[in-house]
């Protein structure tokens, strides 16, 4: 057999992270993309920087301070509540923060692209600014939100240096592939770090393709 029954229980707890990182990054970026891209507060700056830093973090460092901060003796500890790290929970919060910026940028230069003028016609139709944003803004921007779910997705598959730090390396709990790779070749099984490795390129790869392509037909299509 491939793959052993503690890899495919990493298989299964990765694409449930993944999966579930992904449905809930995508309304949460979309108020923090709107006012990115429409606000001109001199606090912009400050916001753009606090989006993109885990694009140049090193994982462990973000890894650390999620640690501290969901662990028996952060502040959620101060506030009468269990402790997250070393659980799933603790790991699903450390893949939103990380991949934030993965959803948060698309969704962003795509609502910038926007321009004023389709959401200027839709208030002379007496269109509200919900109704703007739910009826011109958003079916605008769709192609962004494929390329925001795939790049989401796509990095939270292949998640360590956060993973290992917030959710440590419990089989059947907090093992993800990256993980069980990682142990592999630690015990120079490279055979079968090879089939997870693998399989999460090949993986990774057939998604960007499938969603590209759709983002590349929905930017053409015309009604």
């Amino acid at each position: 057999m491939i793959f052993t029954s503690d890899d495919l229980t990493a298989l299964r707890i990765t694409l449930e992270l993944s999966l579930l990182t992904t449905l809930l990054l995508l309304p949460l970026a979309t108020p923090v993309a709107w006012w990115l891209a429409r606000t001109a507060h001199r606090a912009r700056p400050v916001a753009d920087a606090m989006v993109a830093l885990p694009l140049v973090l090193p994982p462990t460092v973000l890894g650390f301070y999620l640690l501290l901060f969901l662990g028996p003796h952060g502040p959620l500890a101060g506030l009468g509540l269990p402790s997250l790290a070393f659980s799933f929970t603790g790991l699903l919060i450390g893949s939103l923060v990380y991949s934030l910026p993965f959803a948060v940028q698309p969704l962003r230069d795509a609502f910038s692209a926007l321009g004023s003028q389709p959401l200027e016609a839709a208030a002379t139709l007496r269109a509200g600014p919900l109704d703007r944003f739910f009826t011109v803004a958003l079916p605008l921007a769709r192609p962004a939100y494929f390329t925001a779910a795939a790049l989401s997705f796509a990095h939270t598959l292949g998640e360590f240096g956060v993973v290992l730090m917030v959710g440590g390396n419990i089989p059947g709990r907090t093992r993800v592939v990256s993980i069980a790779i990682y142990d592999h070749v630690e015990a120079l099984d490279y055979g079968r770090a090879h089939s997870l490795a693998a399989l999460l390129l090949v993986t990774s790869l057939l998604l960007l393709i499938v969603v590209y392509t759709l983002n590349r037909r929905a930017r053409t299509w015309k009604p």
